[in-house]
């Protein structure tokens, strides 16, 4: 039988009232009874009865998380791990747990969202992804119900807390870290063009080769879904090119890591013949035969902003917007090399 407060009180010597009191930390009771009816609480295995209590309160205690596709197929992307580890990393700090969509579709998530927000199954919501069209984030704002997003609004959007990196920027110097190592003939590999983090990283992408006067080729750019068959399929087409890429801007470091194997079964050495830089950072490309250079988005950090955020519209649902940079950072490893042609850079 699980242990109750008149059990507490009854070993403590005390009232029920007073350990409902201490339990809850009121400043009417004094340090000393405190002390010990803690005691009593933890050598008896005391557990507070959550769900009473949420009754009382009128809250969930648990934060929904939505993921972009299936729960299944988003963690096996580092980015998903990591940003869920942030989020639930704050959320433990407040006593909160996390509720994650489990859908295999766009439907059945959206299904999900509907079900825990009709359902009250969560105090908030915090959307992993910006994407076009997304029925999503449209029916949280109907709903007034309190939520972040972890990436930037459609541009027809208003009134969303969010929190993201500056992708243009991000995009533009790490294309021209790539142009000032000589390349000329630069890939811009993966990510499907509904999505905003996409769209700006292309942008950037294009405004770094723009100043520096190279052009840049349609044919170099392959706007693709994140999955293996895709994934190798627009490599073997860019190897195919009579003019193949020298360098590759990979927009996810699980294609960056499937370039990489596709590349040593072709018999193309990283760095030395081609040049490989992904967006996104995890410690077990450490193990690949050559280290691949990445841009860190500081995934862990804008899920543990996107967690306090989240928090700030429960307790404050009438809050303004507001929006949260997350710096990047390039991280230099192995699998770069500097081209032997110089860039002709506009005069």
């Amino acid at each position: 039988m699980s242990v109750t407060i008149k059990d507490v009180a009854k070993k403590a010597n005390v009232a029920p009232s007073t350990v409902s009191r201490v339990i809850h930390n009121s400043p009417t009771i004094s340090e000393k009874t405190k002390r010990k009816v803690r005691k009593v609480l933890k050598e008896m295995g005391y557990h507070m009865n959550e769900n009473a209590r949420n009754l009382v309160t009128k809250s969930t205690k648990a934060i929904g998380i939505v993921m972009k596709s299936s729960a299944r197929e988003s963690l096996y992307n580092p980015f998903f791990p990591e940003v869920i580890r942030g989020i639930g990393d704050f959320c433990n700090k407040e006593g909160y747990s996390l509720s994650l969509t489990t859908g295999e579709t766009e439907d059945a998530i959206f299904e999900d969202v509907v079900k825990m927000v009709q359902g009250r199954r969560v105090d908030g919501m915090i959307v992993l992804y910006s994407k076009k069209d997304d029925k999503v984030v449209p029916y949280l704002l109907k709903q007034g119900f309190p939520f972040v997003l972890i990436g930037k609004p459609s541009t027809n959007m208003s009134g969303i807390t969010f929190i993201d990196n500056d992708n243009v920027q991000a995009a533009r110097e790490v294309s021209e870290f790539v142009i000032n190592l000589g390349h000329e003939r630069i890939a811009f590999l993966g990510g499907s063009p509904e999505f905003e983090v996409i769209q700006d990283r292309l942008t950037g992408f294009q405004q770094a080769m723009e100043q520096a006067g190279v052009d840049v080729r349609q044919e170099y750019i392959k706007l693709i879904p994140l999955n293996r068959t895709d994934g190798i399929k627009a490599i073997d087409e860019l190897l195919d090119l009579k003019e193949a890429p020298t360098a590759f801007l990979v927009m996810d470091l699980l294609l960056g890591v499937l370039l990489h194997g596709v590349l040593a079964e072709k018999n193309l050495k990283v760095p030395q013949q081609i040049s490989v830089v992904c967006f996104n950072h995890s410690e077990f490309i450490e193990f690949l035969s050559t280290p691949l250079t990445t841009v860190d988005i500081h995934t862990y950090q804008l899920g543990y902003e996107a967690a306090k955020c989240v928090f700030d519209l429960i307790a404050n649902p009438e809050m303004m917007e507001k929006s949260i940079s997350i710096p990047t950072k390039i991280i230099k490893r192995e699998s770069h090399f500097v081209a032997e042609k110089e860039i002709k850079r506009k005069m």
